[in-house]
């Protein structure tokens, strides 16, 4: 009988840990680039952060972080990066604006190109996206390790689409000449057509944009736009993940710059959120889209794991009581 209150307390405490999402999911980033990458990590609102929210990652690093099983949030490299006499921290691309190395809670400046996670989402799947939709940085894959699903494939966008940029889109380095970033038109343009906001707020009438097939013609696995679920969204059971940059060696114009302190782009990104899919996109929720996996973050499957413990914590309180 003594040995009974700590049994009950051993059993309530797996219960525990079952149903709080405790148990470790881990994500590695690998920089295949041939410049140093420094990720960004934002958590999605009402989810307890990652341990770290931006560090450096060098040419050949790996770095791998350890995230809870119903964790939810985005990935993204930026470049070009460095401190000001001052010591304030900013990138070139992708930037996240908190003038430190960590963001601490801020998101990506577009054009980044993005990793979006919901583990442990509707169905217990995981949900997970490469976007480009806020624009296009570096190559991006994601690898998924020791998942299940017909979906369960890696994805993102391998190719260097700065050197497929049009002009009115391109975002240019210290020179003035050379692409490191492509923008989306609508982060170019601000108009509801390539933004899907106001009457072209829906599936039914935001459709792929010249500018949006160029990404998507390129990067098909990849979100071009904001209603792109179809051929953008995967889904696991279970497993780790792999983040990689750069996954086929890159020699852009990055590579030469980063050994020099960058200087303010001569056509800098734009961080207005007014009506740019950043600002929705920031949720992992595209405004008034007909398919939406990632709203589920909230949704979880415990209930058969709680009945089953609950039953077992019965059983022993009729056995000995």
């Amino acid at each position: 009988m003594a040995r009974l209150p700590s049994l009950l307390i051993s059993l309530l405490t797996i219960l525990g840990l079952q149903t709080s999402g405790v148990v470790s999911r881990t994500f590695t980033m690998e920089n295949k680039c041939d410049y140093t990458v420094w990720p960004g990590i934002l958590t999605n609102a009402g989810i307890s952060p990652l341990p770290t929210t931006g560090f450096a990652l060098a040419k050949g690093e790996t770095k791998t972080i350890s995230a809870p099983a119903s964790w939810g949030g985005r990935f993204w490299g930026r470049t070009l990066c460095s401190h000001d006499s001052a010591g304030k921290f900013s990138c070139l691309t992708a930037d996240c604006g908190s003038g430190k190395l960590e963001c601490s809670g801020n998101g990506a400046a577009p054009p980044a190109t993005l990793a979006e996670f919901t583990l442990d989402g509707s169905g217990g799947l995981d949900f997970f996206d490469v976007s480009l939709v806020d624009g296009y940085n570096l190559p991006m894959l994601v690898v998924p390790n020791g998942g299940t699903g017909t979906n369960c494939t890696k994805t993102g966008c391998v190719t260097d689409l700065n050197t497929v940029c049009p002009s009115e889109l391109k975002v240019t380095g210290t020179d003035g000449a050379a692409g490191v970033a492509c923008k989306s038109a609508c982060e170019a343009f601000g108009q509801p057509q390539y933004c899907c906001s106001g009457a072209y707020g829906s599936p039914d009438t935001c459709k792929p944009s010249q500018y949006s097939q160029i990404f998507k013609s390129a990067c098909p696995q990849a979100y071009s736009y904001a209603y792109d679920d179809k051929t953008s969204t995967f889904t696991c059971a279970g497993g780790d993940y792999t983040i990689i940059f750069c996954p086929s060696p890159s020699t852009s114009q990055k590579a030469s710059q980063d050994n020099t302190q960058p200087q303010p782009t001569t056509t800098p990104p734009s961080t207005t959120t007014s009506t740019s899919p950043q600002e929705i996109n920031n949720t992992m929720e595209y405004d008034g889209g007909s398919y939406d996996p990632f709203s589920a973050a909230s949704i979880h499957t415990f209930e058969p794991r709680v009945m089953s413990a609950v039953g077992v914590i019965a059983l022993l309180w009729q056995l000995f009581f």
